[in-house]
């Protein structure tokens, strides 16, 4: 058996700008034993800036330049935070990411960019965009396209800023509105001319604006910004819908707020290294950093470039090794995007525009994301050839995490029928329901416990989302949650790390709880092959209620439940690297949600509750037909499923418990790939309730007033236990 690695230190990359994308890549191919390495980043995607321009002018969709840093995140090994990062503290060497969760670093690199928002206008916050963050800038022009398309809203833009930048996104946009009549493009500037680094590159962009009717306003100022004009200081007044700012790159405005050195215009200052002023331990890069022996224009290319470097001292900053500097060359080419499938040459003073070079163009940026778009295969070290009998039944997709690597429920029902053992009187329910129910003196307590191994890296969203798994339990039972024991195994690790690793369990595992006004009175924890998290619970019933079981539905009852499914099939999908990480990331946001809420719209109406969890929705449902002497009538359409689950489902991706959930709960017409999704093992999944047909209405009501979705699947009917869809 091979020896673990002792997790020693913490790598933080913040921000998924290009140099980070290319070490978390170059990561993934060589990773460093005893490392743990953490990307924060507001997003699940980073949008590559060189098909900026192509995305729109409507050459590219969004999916074509988004790095997809979930599925990066999980070929380098890496956890992704998703949250915006709020401070650095170089001292404590911790990052703390919106919400206020700190998470701490032996070793962490700034990578995130730089923004284009000019405040300092009028009307510039409330009516106009900056063209960096480009994500923010890209999703913001889709908006108004569409707005356009509709009628609702005139094709009127204005950008700010005659640079490179501003004349490609304008010829960009202009030829995005082209076929639209009335169209108009205003291009301000406060020089005499466009700004292109090369004097020859101007007479064939002017040429390009004429072409595509983008007007050009020299020697401009622009005063104020409402919302239908640009206003300028002459007095003109500019028709705008769209107004996007590009005369500038500027410092996040929270840098200022860290105890970090900062230049003037509030960059961080780094040597040739890319180590931060006055500490060794922090780096920075790309656009957001200023190379103080070597100053350089903010531009992609430097930190592409700049990648190779920063991976080897980032490498050296945790291993003790040599740091090597990074030499900036003096000149590079630019390819400038000229609104239609055309692209200008300019390097050296020179510039040409030739018919090809849209496609050599193209070419670059496509092999730039190809590197994205497919990892290759790492090797997983040899396999045994020598095995039991039995010990391959053919599957050899790896286990699961969550409620995916439960048992099955074939083999637990089996064990669970071997028991004999007498039942304390105090004891109501015993095992087979959501959670066991027993009396306390005047008191009904309701208790529970359950543990998610490890489907993701981030160890505190796994551990919110294991409170919130167990406290479904307690709710579906139509108890308050009152007390929690926690029980986390973690690989093997230092003790500082563990330490570390600990304060940001607790501190999710706290958050969520104290929204829910339950307390934590203790737990276990222990060191093991891989990270788990349980916790046990227990909650009261309010005084003269019974516990709502998976007993007491009646035919005629509606089925109701409050959350999508899919999620075992996603984070399958997302083990595999075919999961869209849009998807994914909206599904942890998904499972980490509190549903105390649902629970307590649903309570007065139910008379038979569960929790859809590892057995799906199938065998849940099941388990309320056979403890209530019914059968079960689903419409299939009216199932809600998590965004790409079914595509996923479609092209035969299933979690490891499915075939055997399929097995132990038949569904009669279950067809395509919802049908499918009907077994598929949820984590902290939603309610399920039989609710009286003259109830229904009443709880709808009562989740539309709070804004909480809910949805009517089907119905219970007279007959044996069984599942019909239609």
């Amino acid at each position: 058996m091979l020896a673990q690695s002792v997790l020693t230190k913490d790598l933080v990359l913040i921000g998924g700008g290009h140099a980070h994308a290319l070490v978390l890549r170059q990561w993934g191919m060589k990773p460093l034993a005893g490392a743990r390495l953490t990307l924060i980043n507001p997003a699940p995607t980073a949008p590559y800036s060189g098909m900026l321009p192509g995305h729109i002018a409507g050459h590219y969709t969004r999916e074509a330049l988004d790095i997809d840093l979930v599925k990066l995140a999980r070929f380098a090994g890496a956890r992704l935070v998703i949250g915006h990062a709020t401070e650095i503290d170089p001292v404590a060497k911790t990052v703390t990411v919106e919400g206020g969760r700190e998470i701490g670093y032996d070793v962490a690199s700034v990578d995130i960019g730089i923004h284009a928002q000019m405040p300092d206008i009028p009307g510039f916050s409330e009516h106009a965009c900056g063209a960096k963050p480009l994500d923010v800038y890209a999703a913001k022009w889709q908006d108004f396209l569409r707005a356009v398309a509709a009628g609702d809203a005139a094709p009127h833009v204005v950008v700010i800023g005659a640079g490179v930048a501003g004349v490609e996104l304008a010829l960009a946009m202009a030829h995005a509105l082209r076929d639209h009549p009335n169209t108009k493009v205003h291009l301000i500037e406060a020089g005499d001319d466009i700004t292109a680094r090369a004097k020859a590159a101007r007479a064939p962009l002017r040429a390009a604006m004429r072409d595509l009717g983008v007007a050009l306003h020299a020697r401009a100022l622009v005063a104020r910004i409402t919302a239908d004009h640009v206003v300028l200081a002459d007095g003109a007044m500019l028709d705008s819908q769209f107004i996007v700012g590009t005369a500038g790159a500027f410092a996040h405005g929270w840098l200022q707020e860290t105890a970090l050195p900062l230049t003037p215009d509030g960059f961080i200052p780094v040597g040739q290294e890319f180590q931060v002023q006055g500490h060794d331990d922090l780096f920075a890069v790309g656009d957001c950093a200023e190379m103080l022996h070597d100053p350089r224009p903010k531009a992609g290319v430097f930190a592409v470039r700049a990648a190779p470097v920063l991976a080897h001292n980032l490498r050296a900053a945790l291993t003790g090794g040599s740091m090597k500097p990074f030499k900036p060359q003096n000149d590079y080419l630019k390819l400038i995007s000229m609104g239609g499938k055309r692209a200008l040459a300019e390097k050296w003073g020179r510039a040409i525009a030739l018919p090809g070079l849209w496609r050599w163009k193209d070419h670059i940026d496509q092999k730039f994301m190809q590197k994205f778009r497919e990892y290759p295969a790492m090797s997983r070290g040899p396999e045994t050839q020598e095995q039991a009998l039995g010990g391959n039944d053919g599957d050899t997709a790896p286990l699961c995490g969550g409620c995916g690597s439960k048992v099955a429920p074939g083999s637990l029902t089996q064990a669970l029928s071997k028991l004999d053992q007498p039942m304390p009187d105090e004891v109501l329910t015993g095992p087979g329901d959501d959670a066991a129910v027993m009396r306390v003196g005047g008191a009904v307590q309701v208790l529970t416990t359950d543990h998610l191994r490890a489907f993701t890296d981030d160890h505190g969203a796994l551990a919110r989302i294991a409170v919130n798994h167990a406290m479904g339990d307690i709710w579906a039972m139509g108890a308050q949650p009152k007390t929690a024991m926690l029980s986390v195994i973690m690989p093997r690790m230092s003790a500082a790390f563990q330490t570390r690793t600990m304060d940001e369990i607790l501190a999710q595992v706290s958050a969520f709880l104290a929204e829910e006004q339950v307390a934590l009175i203790g737990g276990h924890s222990s060191m093991g092959a891989e990270m788990t998290i349980g916790v046990s619970m227990t909650g009261l019933l309010p005084e003269g209620t019974q516990a709502l079981t998976t007993a007491g539905a009646q035919p005629g009852d509606h089925l109701i439940m409050t959350r999508p499914i899919g999620s075992g099939t996603l984070l399958a999908g997302e083990m595999q690297g075919r999961a869209d990480g849009r998807d994914v990331a909206q599904l942890m946001q998904s499972m980490a949600y509190s549903q105390g809420g649902e629970a307590r719209l649903l309570q007065p109406h139910a008379t038979a509750m569960t929790d859809v969890t590892g057995f799906g929705l199938a065998g849940h449902l099941m388990a309320i037909c056979r403890a209530s002497g019914v059968a079960a009538e689903l419409d299939l359409r009216a199932v809600p499923t998590y965004p790409g689950a079914e595509v996923l489902a479609e092209a035969g991706v299933r979690s490891t418990i499915h075939d055997a959930n399929k097995e132990a709960a038949p569904v009669n017409g279950a067809d395509g790939s919802k049908g499918v999704l009907l077994h598929d093992p949820q984590t902290a999944g939603g309610f399920l309730a039989a609710v009286p047909e003259r109830d229904v209405q009443a709880a709808l009501d009562a989740f539309a007033a709070e804004g909480r979705q809910v949805f009517v699947i089907g119905q219970l009917q007279a007959g044996s236990p069984s599942i019909l869809c239609r």
